[in-house]
C-alpha cells in the first residue's frame, strides 16, 4: 500500500511539473505561418459576406453594383470587410484604373464599368464559377489569388484563373463537360484559344488520344496558315500535347515569313533545346538576343528628345552609373518596381547614380499624370510608338520592364537591373571608382 501511494505521488508530482512549465515558444516562421493562415480565413469571410451583399443588392436593384463601395453601408454597415488583413497597401490598388472611385477597397473587383463586358462574355462561356472579386494579398502561398465566384463560393487559385479551369469545377470530368459546352458557345478561333489548350491538357490527363486528336484537327481546320496570332495559339495547343516535331513545323513556316521576329526566333530556340537539338538552339537564341553579347562592352550611344524637348544622349551621362530603364503606365511589373527604383535614386543620386526612363506608353498624358502623381523627377523620353520607338529597336527590346544598368564608363553591368539586385548592382558599381581613386 506504501509503495502503491508513492508511485502515485512520483506520477502526480510529474504531471504538476509538466503543467507547471509554459509550452516551448514557436519559432518566427511557425508564428508567420499562422498569421498567414489566420489572414486567409479572415480574407475569405470577407469574400463571403461581400458575396452576400452583392445578393442583397441584386435583389433589390435587379443588377451587379458598380463598385463595392456601392454596397456601403445598406448592405454591407462594416467598411473593414473591404479590407484584406493581409493587405500592405490598405487598399490601395497598384492600378488607378483598379481604384474604387469612393474608399479604400482590397478586393479587385472584376464587374466594375472597365471589366463588366470582358467578364460578361468571359461568363457566357465559362459560367458562374469565374471570379466576381479577388484577393491578390497572400504572399508565398501555394496559390495567387482568392476568389469569389458569381457562384458566391470562395476558391484559390493561379493569378490567371483560365489556366486551371479544374480548379474552378472541381473535377477533370465536370471541367471537360463544361468546356466543351463553352467551346459550342464561343465559335470565334481566337477568343476560343484557352479552352482548346486546357481541354487537350485535360484529355491527356484522362488518357482520350481521339479526343487531343480531334480538338487539335478542329483547331488547324479554323486558323490561317500564315497568321502570326493564330499559328503561335496552335504552337502552343501542340506544346501542351507534347507535340514538338509539329509544333517545329510551325515556328519554321512562320520564320520564313517574320524572320526578324523575336518571339518567333526565340520559340525556335525553344523547341530545338526540347529536342536535344543545343547548337540550333544556341543559334536561335543569338538571333532572338543578339544582345546579350553586350554584358561588359560599352552601349551604343542613343540621341533623342526627353520629355521636356531637350536632347538627351548616353554620352551626356558618361561617368555616371546610369540606369536606362524601358517601362510604361501600362505594365504591371514596371508598376510594381517603380518604388524600388525611385528609393534607390533618391538614395543615391548624390553620389554619380542617374536614371533614364524610356517610356513604351502611347498616351502622354497619362504618362505625365503618372509621373507627376509618383513625384518621379529623372529624365523620360517618350516617342508614343511603343514597341515600333526607335529606342526599343535600336536595342531589341522585347520585353519590360528592361532595366540595363551602365557603369560610368559606359559599359553594360547588367539587363536585369530590378529587385533587390538594383540597389547592389549600383552600390557595386559606384564603389568601383571610390576604390580605385
Amino acid at each position: 500500500m506504501k509503495a502503491i501511494l508513492t508511485v502515485a505521488m512520483v506520477l502526480s508530482f510529474l504531471i504538476t511539473s509538466v503543467n507547471a512549465h509554459p509550452p516551448a515558444e514557436k519559432s518566427n516562421e511557425g508564428l508567420i505561418t499562422e498569421q498567414h493562415e489566420k489572414n486567409i480565413k479572415l480574407c475569405t469571410q470577407n469574400l463571403l459576406a461581400i458575396g452576400k451583399a452583392i445578393q442583397a443588392y441584386q435583389k433589390e436593384h435587379g443588377d451587379f453594383p458598380e463598385w463595392l463601395s456601392d454596397l456601403f453601408p445598406k448592405y454591407l454597415p462594416d467598411a473593414n470587410i473591404l479590407l484584406c488583413p493581409a493587405d500592405t497597401r490598405d487598399g490601395k490598388p497598384v492600378f488607378t484604373k483598379n481604384a474604387d472611385p469612393e474608399m479604400p477597397v482590397s478586393y479587385g473587383y472584376q464587374f466594375h464599368p472597365a471589366y463588366r463586358k470582358s467578364t460578361q462574355e468571359n461568363r457566357a462561356v465559362y459560367g458562374d464559377v469565374i471570379p466576381l472579386a479577388r484577393c491578390r494579398h497572400h504572399k508565398n502561398q501555394e496559390f495567387e489569388c482568392l476568389n469569389l465566384g458569381f457562384s458566391f463560393k470562395v476558391y484559390k487559385s493561379p493569378g490567371v484563373w483560365q489556366d486551371t479551369p479544374e480548379v474552378m469545377y472541381e473535377t477533370i470530368e465536370k471541367t471537360i463537360i463544361a468546356l466543351e459546352a463553352g467551346l459550342q458557345r464561343q465559335p470565334d478561333i481566337v477568343r476560343s484559344f484557352k479552352l482548346y489548350s486546357s481541354l487537350v491538357h485535360l484529355y491527356i490527363e484522362v488518357g482520350e488520344k481521339k479526343d487531343v486528336d480531334s480538338l487539335i484537327k478542329r483547331f488547324r481546320s479554323s486558323v490561317k496558315p500564315g497568321d502570326l496570332q493564330t499559328q503561335t495559339m496552335l504552337g502552343a495547343i501542340l506544346e501542351n500535347a507534347n507535340r514538338y516535331e509539329e509544333m517545329l513545323t510551325v515556328y519554321e513556316t512562320l520564320e520564313k515569313q517574320y524572320p526578324n521576329k523575336f518571339f518567333v526566333l526565340n520559340e525556335l530556340a525553344r523547341i530545338h533545346e526540347k529536342l536535344g537539338n543545343s547548337e540550333l538552339a544556341a543559334e536561335y537564341q543569338k538571333k532572338a538576343d543578339p544582345m546579350a553579347a553586350l554584358v561588359g562592352k560599352v552601349v551604343p550611344d542613343f540621341t533623342a528628345t526627353d520629355l521636356d524637348g531637350k536632347p538627351i544622349s548616353l554620352e551626356q551621362y558618361r561617368g555616371k552609373v546610369v540606369l536606362l530603364d524601358f517601362w510604361a503606365v501600362w505594365c504591371p511589373p514596371c508598376i510594381i518596381e517603380m518604388p524600388n527604383v525611385k528609393r534607390v535614386y533618391n538614395s543615391y543620386k548624390d553620389q554619380g547614380f542617374d536614371v533614364i526612363g524610356v517610356s513604351l506608353d502611347t498616351d502622354e498624358t497619362r504618362l505625365r499624370n503618372y509621373l507627376k502623381e509618383n513625384d518621379i523627377s529623372w529624365r523620360q523620353i517618350f516617342s508614343g510608338q511603343r514597341w515600333n520607338s526607335s529606342l526599343a529597336e535600336q536595342y531589341h527590346i522585347n520585353a519590360i520592364p528592361a532595366p540595363w544598368l551602365i557603369a560610368r564608363d559606359g559599359t553594360l553591368i547588367s539587363r536585369e537591373a530590378r529587385g533587390i539586385a538594383l540597389e547592389r548592382l549600383v552600390v557595386e558599381a559606384l564603389k568601383d571608382k571610390t576604390e580605385n581613386e
